[in-house]
């Protein structure tokens, strides 16, 4: 199975899941997504009932209705099965607030195609994948297993995502966040950036 590369089509995938908000089972189908003309971020970690995962997964739930109301699906994925999740999910108290979908990539079909499988472990790394609703893969960011994510960064991505998506003869500068100044590439911009950019 080849791996995907940024800018690439994300071929369609259907995940089982455990579903914190109503505490039922259910799928996730990026082809629905895609549909809604949703962004779907996928963030997959290690494993259930280990210990930088569920601060991972609570940062990212202090951040989940934000990111719903400007269009994204999130959808945590690990190799541990659905039923696992909602163990999880309902024993550990850092979870309490995970209302996104909880993935199970139980034989790591999806961790493969994403390039996060470790083969040693059968284990996904942290990482973490941005998918446009035109189904394009825009951002990825892959951690070894022992040091988390911010989740806080993840948003400020997305929205500079969303950004030049609408915006496309525009480039977001490093800490661009909504509002700031953005940059036109273009001939009299070369080596005078400094000019119109200043760093805060």
């Amino acid at each position: 199975m080849d791996v995907l590369k940024i800018g690439q089509k994300v071929p369609e995938f259907e995940l089982e899941t455990y579903e914190p908000g109503d505490g039922k089972y259910g799928k996730f189908k990026l082809k629905d997504a895609i549909g809604d003309k949703k962004w779907t971020v996928l963030v997959f970690y290690p494993a259930d009932f280990t210990f930088v995962c569920p601060t991972e997964l609570a940062d990212l739930a202090e951040k989940q209705e934000e990111l719903k109301k400007i269009g994204c699906e999130i959808v945590s994925v690990s190799t541990d099965t659905k039923f696992v999740h909602l163990a999880w999910q309902m024993q550990e108290k850092l979870l309490e607030k995970v209302k996104y979908h909880m993935g199970a990539d139980a034989n790591g079909s999806l961790s493969k195609l994403f390039g996060v499988y470790d083969e040693n472990s059968g284990l996904a790394y942290r990482g973490t994948f941005i998918i446009s609703p035109d189904g394009d893969l825009v951002g990825t960011e892959v951690n070894l297993n022992n040091v988390g994510r911010n989740a806080d960064e993840l948003v400020r991505k997305i929205r500079a995502f969303m950004y030049v998506r609408e915006h496309p003869q525009e480039v977001c500068p490093a800490k661009w966040q909504p509002g700031a100044k953005t940059l036109k590439p273009g001939e009299e911009l070369v080596g005078k950036v400094y000019k119109v950019y200043e760093k805060k």
